[in-house]
């Protein structure tokens, strides 16, 4: 048997194993012995096979890993509760001003204020932003 087909059997088979694992460090191996196999069909020499595989090892598993790790495993944030408010559209249901206030806010009257002392009040039919959540009251601020 040559020692290209044991590379390449290596190699699948580290890759295939890296589903159970999950953590992205038997892919790297895998595709590291695969290029060890493409350098014994080039060179024939087993020395050389086993000194691309050590430093392409190395280098995926200190280069391409963490990289690929924040790519599949960071993901989209997705804001639930009262988090999920923050940024959204209201509408102005009774004048609010810095004390008070009703706005609609996703299909619901929320109690709402606005964000400071001197600014003036907001008229009803408004649209706002809802800047932050305090307590059951919407802080908002007029749009541009």
């Amino acid at each position: 048997m040559s020692w290209a087909l044991v590379w390449l059997i290596v190699g699948i088979a580290l890759i295939i194993a890296e589903v159970v694992s999950g953590d992205f460090v038997l892919i790297m191996l895998g595709v590291a012995a695969l290029f060890g196999a493409g350098a014994e069909v080039l060179t024939g020499n087993l020395v050389i096979d086993v000194a691309v595989f050590a430093v392409a090892s190395v280098g995926m598993l200190l280069l391409v890993r963490p990289a690929l790790k924040r790519r599949f495993l960071a993901g989209p944030v997705h804001h639930t509760g009262i988090e999920a408010l923050i940024g959204a559209r209201a509408v102005v249901l009774s004048t609010v001003d810095a004390e008070a206030g009703q706005v609609k806010l996703g299909g619901d009257v929320w109690s709402a204020r606005s964000m400071g002392e001197h600014l003036p009040p907001i008229a009803p039919g408004t649209q706002v932003t809802v800047v932050e959540i305090s307590g059951a009251t919407a802080v908002v601020s007029a749009e541009p």
